[in-house]
């Protein structure tokens, strides 16, 4: 199963890099695959690479069921 998460640009870095956020954990990505990225913006993650932009209330959204599977707990088997 794969996994992207939206996470938010904090700064741009060399040569197609950024630092992102997702909960207080700060990762280097590629935006190798991406326009016209800018500080403040959401994107969707994968792998480390960038995959599309994500508008801001969507990834608010999408953070939000996270925190809440999250909150929940573990499943039943």
């Amino acid at each position: 199963m794969c996994l992207a998460l939206p996470v938010q640009v904090t700064e741009l870095g060399a040569r197609d890099t950024a630092i992102v956020d997702l909960g207080g954990v700060r990762k280097e990505i590629s935006l190798a695959l991406l326009d016209e990225v800018r500080v403040g913006d959401y994107v969707i993650l994968h792998a480390g690479y960038a995959l599309s932009k994500l508008d801001q209330e969507e990834a608010e959204k999408t953070l939000a069921l996270f925190a809440q599977m999250q909150a929940a707990g573990p499943a039943a088997p």
